[in-house]
């Protein structure tokens, strides 16, 4: 491309020199202007994305008006539903402690009252802490010589007095618990210790706990993980994350009732097949479309809430009415598939099925219309053919449509995959607060002890009990 005019003497040369270097200044100038406005649509379309219409999550909102939620109004009043048993302080029927608070004198005579029986008697119950402080305890081992025999024997010290002095298992659960759970960094959990109970444990400390509880938990993750190998159906998903300043990919695999983390700095087949579950999964597996998930055999299902976000993308982008339809198509699959599991029906009636498929494919089609796909040019025998976004999700759309609807056949499948994106939430968290993983035996130890916490959590147990039991070298089992 030849360098534009930048003066008007420049211009009224080209003009004085005929037709034809005219009109290929016009054309230069127009092809710029073709390229500058694509280029401003597409940073426009840059900054109108967000979470209601992309896959960035909430927290990328910033300040800004916060988007409409896509989620649909359930018609009931805020708080707490009709049979809820809810939460409050009860009186307890034998209280650690009683003080009794009596008169001493008359208020009106000042006769003295010592002695003299009650009229009545009112209470009021305070429940709170009681005085916060490490206790200590010695174990002593005795040798005894058998007066028989003569054979010196020993006691024998328990498990958790390993060395001549050392935390016990009940405060290193809390500090676990803050570590690891409540996603504390080491220096606030090491003051929250001091403050509360007048001592806490180093940070180098702080790490021989986590990675002692992350050795001892790890049979019961890898059942976890056969677990989910043998469910009917899982939700996978990703996210990325730093170790040692380095770009690494956290994955899940999870269920309503089981959660499994793993660490990898490859975030396609190479990360989601060291983690060990899709090879060998025959079920359901739901996710976002990402192209690596494709790569195993399983079923699939996509997550119904990033195509309710494309299509708002294309609708804003490009006010193309099939965009609008199809999200309100889907929302009424939804809305279908809802009702009749709130009906404890085994699945839709076979003509409400093929009459929403039919309009599925009709939408579709409408897209396609008005948003062809580009052929091969002729001096490209190969490589992917650049599609515009709207052809792209229509291609996925048409072409994956069973894995689409799979929620529409079969209702033990989810409409979305909020489940797998709910696991990795808190993980981003810990991102957010301590930036990165310093080393990747730190990521691996805490990637298996928030398996073990999330899974005991989603099963309605107590995580600081739990991690006790787990530094004691009994971590609760797994149901099957």
């Amino acid at each position: 491309m030849q360098p534009l005019p930048q003066t008007s003497e420049e211009i009224e040369a080209i003009y004085a020199s005929g037709a034809a270097p005219t009109v290929a200044l016009v054309q230069q100038l127009l092809a710029q202007v073709q390229q500058l406005s694509q280029r401003v649509a597409e940073l426009e379309e840059r900054l109108s994305r967000d979470s209601h219409n992309s896959h960035q999550p909430p927290s990328s909102d910033g300040f800004k008006k916060k988007p409409r939620s896509l989620r649909q109004r359930s018609g009931k009043r805020p708080g707490g539903q009709p049979g809820h048993a809810g939460q409050t302080l009860r009186f307890s029927s034998q209280p650690e402690a009683v003080v009794l608070h009596r008169p001493r004198n008359c208020a009106t005579c000042g006769a003295d009252l010592a002695g003299v029986p009650a009229a009545e008697c009112q209470r009021r119950q305070v429940v709170d802490l009681p005085p916060l402080h490490l206790l200590t305890t010695e174990h002593q081992v005795e040798t005894v010589c058998c007066p028989a025999c003569q054979q010196r024997n020993s006691g024998a010290f328990p498990t958790e007095a390993p060395q001549a002095v050392q935390y016990g298992p009940q405060i290193k659960a809390v500090a676990l618990y803050l570590r690891s759970y409540q996603l504390l960094p080491s220096a606030r959990t090491n003051e929250l210790l001091a403050d509360l109970f007048g001592a806490a444990p180093s940070e180098g400390t702080l790490d021989t706990i986590v990675q002692d509880a992350a050795s001892k938990l790890q049979p019961l993750v890898e059942r976890i993980r056969q677990q989910l190998i043998a469910s009917g159906l899982i939700h996978v998903d990703e996210t990325g994350c730093y170790v040692a300043d380095k770009r690494w990919w956290l994955h899940v695999a999870s269920t309503s009732q089981l959660t499994l983390y793993f660490v990898h700095h490859k975030r396609g087949q190479g990360g989601s097949a060291a983690a060990g579950v899709l090879p060998n999964f025959v079920g359901i597996a739901v996710h976002d479309s990402y192209a690596s998930y494709w790569e195993y055999s399983c079923q699939h299902a996509l997550c119904g809430a990033h195509l309710l976000r494309e299509l708002i993308a294309e609708q804003e982008r490009s006010g193309q009415a099939w965009a609008t339809d199809l999200a309100s198509l889907l929302r009424e699959m939804l809305a279908a598939t809802e009702a009749a599991r709130a009906e404890e029906r085994a699945a839709l009636p076979a003509a409400q099925v093929a009459s929403l498929v039919q309009r599925y494919a009709a939408l579709v089609g409408q897209g396609f219309a008005s948003n062809p796909v580009q052929p091969r040019p002729a001096g490209q025998p190969r490589g992917n053919v650049k599609q515009s976004k709207a052809t792209n999700l229509l291609l996925r759309l048409r072409d994956h449509a069973a894995e689409v609807l799979r929620f529409l056949h079969d209702l033990r499948v989810p409409f979305d995959n909020n489940q797998a994106e709910r696991d990795l939430r808190m993980m981003k968290v810990q991102q957010k607060i301590s930036g990165r993983f310093r080393t990747e035996s730190g990521a691996t130890a805490f990637c298996v002890i928030r398996s073990y916490i999330s899974t005991l959590r989603k099963q309605g147990q107590s995580v600081l009990v739990a991690l006790e039991q787990a530094l004691r070298g009994t971590p609760v089992p797994v149901p099957t």
